[in-house]
């Protein structure tokens, strides 16, 4: 146990600059900073989450198996028949008995017809939009410190822990922030300050999706709205139908408190909405309210989130109607869905309290890293057999079988080679680059982006989009994947028949995945929150 938690912390040597006073005054002075890593989680994977996928993968596609035998034997049958013989033996049972051949057609398109009915309806990406903010809300790393020492909220410390953290965050200097944070002595997180920050962004990113869709509000079925730690009453949805007018027998849902990750956990309720209630349209809206995530206070763990999260909203349409394949630009494959609440750790990584003086704010677990690479390791091992090819599940399958069984001979890690590499004994670990050709993980912060890389064995252009996405909008919650998704769409990279798997964490502890196929080639669009700098990345965040 000591080597196992001895390999789940890195060190890090800090240079604090050179003493001012005291009995070494002048001199330079160090310090060792000693922190989690985010677990190799795909070296050591549950088997009950790789059974869970295989099950999902059987019960989904059972008839990929029954149909080919059925083809196969009724057309041996028919091919040993010539085709003069094939239609007397025909003509010669329907004239035999008619009233059996007639009962037979009508059970059989009774039965086509019931799988028809019953079978779940492909769900379609129409179209999304992504808000993008006011150039007067631009801020500037210097500028966002800046203007938190001017407000008076904050002490030195406090102002350097935040600078540091941003130092290093992989937010660039034009991410979106709402003045009223700023503001001295004042009391931003008010219900006023809320509904105009979220209906600034709603309206505007909902404005775009009817005007890009060509669809009037009162012909949304399903409306889902996500917002974490804003939760007025009237509801968000409930704003949303009141501005838009729209129709009175709407299904409409309010998902609060449920993190970053509430983006596809709105996406799966509306694909079950649609597949229930039979209403064409859905409109998923993913935004947060920064404001009040924002924390004036001196506790470390609750200020974390004031140096990554930002202004951020995003709108998607979805439906059910086979007519609007044409114009549709990604179909739903998969969505699977992992909670480790039942964790107390897990449970309590992002938790939203009051400090000391009473502060208000989102306290940000030093466990964080660990229980999401535990939830991570979960969702992953769960959607593996649905995505991964043939000969990938059939390697990985085996390496964790083997390691189910004989337990002794892969509990010590293995030693590197000669090379640089493992040895043969070491477990397999599955190319998901095989699986898909877009990654959007959700822009968290730059370690977690290259922790994710390592351990799932991408490329640096495989996170191109979480990275431009983080390094220009910051961590805008659940909104975040969207953001990904537009920066693939403006730099053209879509093409028909490509995967795109959306990843996303948040609090609870959850990790959830979204797995959209492009149905067609999706060309540069014409509006979009990256047209006036996507050239200008990747070598942006490098610079």
């Amino acid at each position: 146990m000591a080597r196992e938690e001895q390999a789940m912390l890195s060190t890090e040597i800090v240079n604090r600059g050179v003493e001012p006073s005291g009995p070494d005054a002048g001199s330079p002075t160090f310090s060792v900073r000693v922190r989690r890593r985010l677990p190799d989680f795909l070296q050591s994977v549950n088997l009950k989450y790789v059974k869970l996928g295989y099950h999902y993968l059987l019960s989904h596609g059972v008839y990929l198996a029954t149909i080919p035998v059925i083809v196969l034997v009724c057309g041996a049958e028919v091919g040993s028949l010539s085709r003069d013989e094939l239609w007397r033996k025909v003509w010669d049972e329907a004239t035999y008995d008619l009233a059996t051949v007639l009962a037979f057609l009508a059970v059989l398109a009774f039965t086509i017809s019931v799988y028809i009915m019953s079978r779940p309806r492909p769900i379609y990406l129409i179209d999304f939009a992504t808000y993008k903010p006011a150039d007067e809300l631009k801020v500037s790393k210097a500028e966002f410190i800046d203007l938190a020492r001017k407000s008076g909220k904050f002490d030195e410390e406090s102002l350097a822990f935040q600078a540091r953290l941003l130092a290093k965050s992989g937010i660039g200097d034009e991410s979106y922030m709402p003045r009223c944070v700023f503001q001295p002595d004042a009391n931003c997180a008010t219900m006023k300050e809320g509904r105009a920050e979220a209906s600034t962004a709603m309206f505007a990113a909902l404005d775009e999706l009817f005007e890009k869709c060509h669809v009037r509000p009162k012909d949304v079925g399903v409306l889902v709205v996500n917002c974490s730690l804003f939760n007025p009453t009237p509801s968000l949805s409930a704003m949303i139908v009141n501005h838009y007018k729209m129709r009175g027998n709407i299904l409409s849902y309010n998902l609060g408190g449920m993190g970053c990750s509430a983006g596809v956990i709105s996406i799966d309720l509306a694909r079950d909405m649609l597949q229930a209630s039979g209403a064409g349209l859905a409109v998923v809206v993913s935004t947060e309210a920064v404001s009040f995530t924002w924390y004036a206070g001196k506790r470390k763990s609750m200020l974390i989130p004031n140096a990554f999260f930002r202004a951020g909203c995003a709108a998607v349409l979805l439906s059910n109607r086979r007519r609007d394949y044409r114009r549709a630009k990604y179909q739903l494959e998969h969505v699977v869905r992992t909670h480790k609440g039942a964790d107390d750790r897990s449970f309590r990584s992002v938790y939203q309290e009051e400090d000391e003086q009473r502060i208000k704010g989102l306290s940000i677990s030093r466990d964080l890293v660990e229980v999401g690479g535990h939830a991570l390791k979960t969702n992953i091992t769960t959607l593996g057999p649905l995505v991964l090819p043939f000969s990938e599940q059939l390697l990985f399958f085996a390496g964790v079988l083997f390691r189910h069984l004989y337990p002794s001979k892969t509990s010590t890690p293995p030693p590197p080679t000669a090379e640089g590499g493992t040895s043969a004994a070491a477990p397999y670990i599955p190319d998901f680059k095989r699986a898909f050709e877009h990654f959007c993980m959700h822009a968290a912060s730059r370690d977690v982006l290259e922790h994710l890389q390592s351990n799932l064995g991408l490329r640096l252009t495989d996170l191109e989009a979480s990275r431009a996405a983080l390094h220009r909008f910051g961590n805008t919650s659940s909104s975040s994947i969207w953001y990904e998704l537009a920066y693939l769409e403006a730099k053209g990279r879509v093409r028909r028949g490509d995967r795109v798997w959306q990843l996303a964490f948040g609090s609870g502890f959850k990790c959830n995945s979204a797995v959209w196929r492009a149905v067609r080639r999706v060309r540069r669009p014409s509006r979009s929150p990256w047209l006036d700098c996507v050239d200008q990345y990747p070598a942006r965040m490098d610079a």
